[in-house]
């Protein structure tokens, strides 16, 4: 019966990855609904912390959205390209960086993807080498990033252990770092020069590339975005200090006895009021918090969390038994391999959100040691193996040089070489972080 539901899974998530969207929750629901009616498994209880955070965390960052908070930030990214063009492919991927780490969602990048690829061919410089390596590391802040819906996820899984958040912000920080300068060093002379590449050629002799723009096109912000993303940004870093210094957090009565409150609570209740401060003082139009990209791909991320958690949790606990005699030496002995699984689960179901929830239930269930667990946690991060996410898509859409492309063979795409080396890299040295931090 395990290996007809395992496979009975696997199916299920080959299937829901293929529609993507909210149908990857569904999936997760379906599944919950076929191992307890059909196999009879108990039920597992639904991820309601992780969810809740990650609707605290989404409430705020859409406010910050709504307030034109985002659009200061790209603005000012702008700046600080055209102020030193030749070394766009090293500045582009930790601006990326920054910007996802600081507002807690990839889809900044799509906004900072065209002035990259203008920046880059106005300066003479192959832009699949900044497109590239910035898509990665948008995809890498997000296993480090304070506000995301990945970390929420993580912050929910690691509590039990005693893990807290400021304990994987200093494993995971330094080594997503790490791993994007490195992946960026890979990527500084990848391909032909723009003036050698005969792709490029051929479009600039056919006309089939817009012509460079010398006037900028300058973009309205909000009076009130500074203010937002200093209110923001004040909520991320309150967060941090409650994980970091736990005498900041209030004693309260359980029916234990008086006891800390715990993070979960401490991050709806300040993601929330600052939310709140940003709609107060900041006055966005309230309408578009619920209508925003920010709010869509976290509502996404709360369908996911319910969905396939429950799933995962359910076909775990139901099989723990036969799990720990089957996989647990393996996986003690050989770590690693729990990152090998992240990678490809992520590849299929293109969410580090959603791979969290499926396989950090079954590390802790076989009693992974938690410097394995998050050290190896960069490597869902591997959505770009198969180059279907959005982010992808666009700095294809957006480099009119023809020069970021996805091969013959699909696989040999310009996402793979600084993608491989940043994740490896990444998990490498979260492994090695981790064991000094928590070993």
């Amino acid at each position: 019966m395990f290996w007809t539901e395992l496979c009975f899974i696997i199916v299920a998530l080959m299937f829901g990855a293929r529609i993507g969207g909210a149908f990857l929750g569904m999936v997760g629901g379906l599944g919950v609904g076929l191992l307890v009616f059909g196999f009879g498994l108990t039920p597992s209880s639904p991820p309601i912390d992780v969810i809740l955070i990650i609707l605290s965390v989404v409430l705020a960052a859409s406010s910050l959205q709504a307030s034109g908070g985002l659009d200061l930030l790209v603005q000012l990214a702008e700046k600080m390209l055209r102020r030193h063009p030749r070394y766009i492919t090293i500045l582009a991927p930790f601006i990326c960086y920054v910007f996802t780490f600081m507002s807690g969602t990839g889809h900044v990048v799509y906004s900072l993807l065209p002035v990259i690829s203008e920046v880059a061919r106005d300066s003479g410089i192959r832009p699949e080498r900044p497109l590239s390596i910035s898509v990665i590391a948008s995809q890498q802040a997000i296993t480090a990033s304070p506000i995301s819906a990945a970390m929420a996820a993580m912050i929910g899984l690691m509590m039990p252990l005693g893990i807290s958040i400021s304990t994987i912000m200093l494993i995971c920080v330094p080594a997503t770092l790490i791993g994007v300068a490195a992946g960026a060093i890979a990527t500084f002379n990848k391909g032909k020069e723009l003036k050698d590449d005969p792709g490029y050629q051929r479009r600039l002799s056919e006309g089939l590339l817009k012509p460079i723009h010398t006037e900028k096109e300058i973009k309205v912000i909000a009076p009130r975005a500074k203010l937002s993303v200093i209110i923001f940004l004040s909520g991320a870093v309150l967060i941090v200090l409650l994980g970091l210094i736990p005498g900041l957090r209030p004693m309260i009565d359980t029916p234990a006895g008086p006891k800390l409150l715990s993070m979960s609570a401490s991050i709806q209740i300040v993601m929330l009021s600052f939310a709140c401060f940003i709609v107060l003082l900041c006055k966005p139009p309230v309408e578009q918090i619920l209508s925003g990209s920010v709010f869509r791909a976290g509502a996404l991320a709360i369908v996911c969390a319910f969905g396939l958690a429950w799933m995962s949790e359910t076909f775990v606990s139901g099989h723990i038994d036969l799990i720990k005699s089957e996989v647990q030496i393996l996986l003690h002995e050989y770590t690693w391999l729990i990152a090998i699984m992240m990678f490809f689960v992520s590849a299929m179901v293109s969410s580090q959100a959603a791979t969290t929830l499926i396989l950090l239930p079954l590390g802790l269930a076989l009693g992974l040691p938690a410097y394995a667990l998050i050290g190896s946690w960069p490597a869902v991060n591997g959505y770009f193996f198969i180059p279907v996410a959005g982010q992808c898509l666009a700095a294809l859409a957006f480099d009119d040089t023809g020069t970021t492309r996805i091969g013959k063979y699909v696989l040999n795409h310009s996402f793979m070489r600084p993608g491989l080396v940043t994740v490896f890299v990444s998990v490498v040295m979260g492994l090695l972080i981790g064991k000094m931090v928590l070993a």
